[in-house]
């Protein structure tokens, strides 16, 4: 068997604040043990569990890997509505005036990640 993904690690400045950042915008969980001040984190969620590591140095480049939401219950534009709502800033526009297309935004600590359509809106439009 080939090895499992166990994690996504992202390093960040404040493990405890950004977790819960990410567990809102998941709809995910802490771990019963995390605490402000500690040096790790972790989010459990349905899609990924998400583990946020103390670092001192701080983000000065684009990200190499990022993650790609895509709303369960809602559009990507309400998604990326809640999400700004929680702390995110809109990075980039990507949306087309077909519908298609994507947001780039960032997490409170300046981490890229991108909203997508739902897969409703997938479905109602020729585009996957």
């Amino acid at each position: 068997m080939a090895s499992l993904v166990r994690h996504v690690t992202i390093d960040c400045a404040d493990p405890f604040a950004l977790a819960n950042f990410w567990a809102q915008a998941l709809d995910g969980t802490l771990a019963e043990d995390d605490n402000p001040g500690d040096p790790e984190a972790v989010v459990e969620s349905a899609g990924a569990q998400l583990l946020f590591i103390r670092v001192p140095d701080g983000k000065s480049v684009k990200n190499r890997v990022h993650l790609d939401l895509q709303p369960q219950d809602r559009n990507r534009d309400e998604e990326a509505e809640r999400l700004v709502a929680l702390g995110a800033t809109v990075l980039a526009d990507h949306r087309r005036p077909d519908g298609t297309g994507w947001i780039t935004m960032a997490d409170p600590e300046g981490n890229e990640f991108c909203v997508e359509r739902s897969k409703a809106e997938r479905a109602a439009t020729a585009h996957a």
